[in-house]
């Protein structure tokens, strides 16, 4: 494969070395226990932090599509590090985490890429942002094997640019079983009281699969989620497929995992699915 993505947080955000990375990721799955829904998955969210902070969160997610398998994995998530318009998607070669290769599904990002011109292949975008990474070993645990389309929002996104997003999305996949996935961590730098208020208006619009609402709430700083234009695209493409319903998998804040409780930074798992019997 050519221009391979190579691990950019790998001994940082996560451990470097494979056997280990393995054992903790298999550790924070095997520490959730297995919930049944009434529904067909469509999409998840979940934290980007530093696996000590919010692997946990994030295994609440992850363990719902434990063994699963899926036609590709839609991975989007915020920049934090290059400035850019639109949204970039690494369309070439594959990205590597310690586990192993993840090869990209070339034919869905020229797809979506062919969409809208705001879709496109910025290199900058990918090369040390963690946001995306973190997420990929999960998937390699869980799914064993898949296909990667990652996508980076722009920094300084507008409802416009989630309208657009969503629907390149809900239109690429429509008819494939692809999973989609919002990479985002929640409230930052607020005592740990202020942080549960303002995390919870957030996990109470994607519980009510409310885009409008949370987009309202963020753009009002009500309350705060970096990845707000993953989560935002995520629900409009996912209630476009046809899911119903969201449900809040899991809450924490760096102050439950680390103590300190005065500047706490929000995780939350959640996942968007078409109930059981077409049942809104």
């Amino acid at each position: 494969m050519k221009e391979i993505r190579e691990s950019a947080v790998a001994g940082t955000f996560y451990p470097e070395r494979p056997e280990i990375l393995t054992r903790d990721v298999k550790q924070y799955l095997d520490n959730v226990r297995t919930e049944e829904l009434e529904g067909e998955i469509v999409a998840l969210v979940s934290p980007h932090a530093g696996y000590v902070y919010s692997g946990q969160v994030a295994a609440h997610a992850y363990k719902l599509i434990e063994g699963r398998t899926f036609d590709a994995v839609f991975v989007a998530a915020p920049s934090h590090r290059a400035l850019f318009d639109g949204t970039s998607i690494y369309d070439r070669g594959g990205y590597r985490t310690p586990l192993g290769l993840v090869p990209i599904d070339v034919d869905l990002c020229k797809k979506m890429m062919a969409k809208r011109k705001e879709i496109r292949f910025l290199p900058e975008a990918h090369s040390d942002e963690h946001s995306l990474e973190v997420q990929i070993p999960f998937l390699q645990v869980a799914l064993k094997s898949f296909k990667l389309i990652p996508l980076m929002t722009e920094p300084y996104w507008s409802w416009e640019s989630c309208q657009y997003l969503a629907s390149a999305i809900s239109e690429t996949v429509r008819g494939r079983d692809v999973l989609l996935i919002a990479s985002s961590d929640l409230s930052h730098f607020h005592p740990y009281e202020k942080a549960v208020e303002l995390d919870k208006i957030v996990l109470n619009h994607i519980e009510r699969l409310d885009p409008q609402g949370l987009y309202q709430d963020l753009r009002k700083n009500r309350c705060e989620a970096c990845g707000g234009a993953p989560i935002l695209s995520v629900m409009l493409a996912a209630r476009d497929l046809g899911a119903s319903r969201g449900k809040v998998l899991k809450y924490l804040n760096s102050g439950d995992v680390a103590g300190d409780r005065s500047q706490v930074v929000g995780y939350g798992a959640c996942v968007l699915y078409r109930a059981a019997g077409g049942e809104k």
